[in-house]
């Protein structure tokens, strides 16, 4: 079978130029000429970075001469949402209030990429500001999901999502509030990482609030990818407090325990109403997990069910994040102000009685997972309640109930309430051929844990090697 650059992950990328089996120059002209012929269907990428070519010139150089040590990423291309600064490239965060702008500096998550020998490539799109789960806003317009052009790729990193399944990218980075890296992921079928709150610095990404719940996190086709990504990006950068909180070791149990490791899987109560395809690949995946050797059975977790983490989230994150919105808009004619942001800023706060109720149940639902974690490894549990939805659905019907479009995130956000590391991982398909993914939790600092898991998911997956037909 002939070698195609376009669908190997980075990690094998790395090995043959690094090898010199191929050229980094052949590896980003390959991917920028399928962003050429495909991306006008997917409004995915949003900004070429136009020096990648002369940047991969540069790498392959460096090989010829032998003068450098290269990096574990050397000339290998990766994709950037475009709320992540990016130095001497666009970085328009899906607004046109901020058209044309671009940054002097790269984000730390970027900065430690380049580090690594990557190449930017192109910058990705998103909803306005971040802040929806799908990706569309009146600067770049919307993008479609390339396993159905009719439903969305997700948000707030759906361009990346997209990006990375249809092969413009072999790994990139996200950001996610409550959805934002395992959403898009699930719905396109790749596999993403949320690591613990404060594992990656938020250093050079807007908007910042609420702090406590943001986290950056890489997206890619293979866990040795995800794995290979979070190496690098991971650690404090003497900016960013809370990564100096997460400057501690991996409390997980690597790639090779030592005993036999103990998963708990769960798709309600707790979550909200589940779609009977997301519950049946949740329960494939928990038999793949069991044959695999590992301890598993059904669990409830009776901190989800006492404070539905989704109304915890909502009630907290209003009072935060909205002056952020309307400094932004400020002053801004009406046309260049997108509905989401009109939505927040229509919002009310919430009262101080009830931000200090949620603020209690948030510290329940920690008590909780932390209770949980005592007796398992890894909880195993849904990433969305339905497969890809339409684009700019205002109702959603799942398992019969018809609920608001925020209920996509009821199974993502208890992991951003609690900053516990999460990982999205595809085990399934639809029966209109959509990707269905699954969400891997440990404990916090323990990244390996679900990383070993998922690599053990992943080498018995039904779906292995699926692509999208575009």
């Amino acid at each position: 079978m002939e070698f195609d650059p376009i669908y190997s992950d980075a990690t094998e990328l790395a090995q043959l130029i690094r090898t010199r089996k191929i050229s980094p120059v052949t590896v980003i002209q390959a991917h920028l000429d399928r962003i050429a012929t495909t991306n006008p269907k997917l409004n995915a990428i949003v900004t070429i970075n136009e020096t990648a070519l002369e940047e991969a010139r540069a790498a392959e150089a460096a090989l010829e001469s032998g003068s450098q040590k290269v990096g574990p990423l050397h000339g290998v291309p990766f994709t950037v949402k475009d709320s992540i600064d990016t130095a001497n490239i666009l970085t328009q965060r899906g607004s046109p209030i901020f058209r044309g702008r671009t940054p002097v500096e790269d984000a730390v998550s970027v900065a430690r990429m380049k580090a690594a020998g990557a190449i930017i490539l192109a910058k990705t799109n998103l909803p306005e500001f971040s802040y929806s789960t799908e990706s569309d806003n009146l600067l770049t317009g919307r993008t479609n999901n390339p396993w159905n052009l009719d439903r969305t790729p997700g948000g707030s990193s759906g361009g990346e999502s997209a990006a990375i399944a249809a092969g413009f990218s072999p790994i990139g980075l996200g950001t996610d509030l409550a959805i934002s890296v395992r959403g898009p992921a699930a719905q396109t079928g790749i596999v993403s990482l949320k690591p613990t709150h404060g594992r990656v610095p938020m250093t050079g990404v807007w908007p910042r609030e609420p702090r406590r719940f943001w986290h950056v996190g890489p997206m890619a086709r293979s866990v040795r990818d995800l794995k290979l990504a979070f190496s690098i990006l991971a650690g404090p950068d003497g900016q960013d407090a809370f990564s100096t909180i997460g400057a501690r070791p991996d409390a997980g149990i690597g790639s090779s325990p030592d005993r036999q490791l103990r998963v708990g899987w769960l798709t309600g109560p707790g979550f909200g109403p589940i779609d009977g395809e997301v519950r049946a690949t949740v329960q494939e995946a928990a038999k793949a997990l069991e044959s695999a050797g590992c301890a598993v059975e059904p669990v409830t977790i009776a901190a989800l069910e006492r404070d539905f983490a989704l109304d915890v989230f909502l009630r907290l994150h209003v009072n935060e994040m909205k002056p952020a919105f309307a400094k932004a808009t400020a002053a801004q004619p009406e046309e260049r102000i997108f509905k989401i942001s009109r939505n927040m800023l229509s919002t009310p706060e919430t009262s101080m009685a009830d931000f200090i109720d949620a603020e209690q149940a948030a510290d329940r639902l920690r008590d909780g997972f932390a209770q949980y974690f005592e007796r398992y490894d890894a909880l195993l549990c849904p990433v969305l309640p339905i497969p890809a939805h339409e684009h700019g659905a205002d109702k959603l019907t799942i398992d019969g109930q018809t609920v608001d479009p925020t209920y996509v995130m009821a199974a993502t956000v208890p992991f951003n309430v609690t900053g516990l590391p999460a990982l999205s991982i595809r085990f399934g398909t639809s029966q209109e051929g959509l990707p269905i993914n699954v969400q891997l939790v440990s404990s916090w600092y323990a990244e390996s844990t679900i990383l070993h898991l998922a690599s053990i998911m992943e080498n018995l997956s039904p779906v292995k090697g699926l692509r999208p037909d575009i």
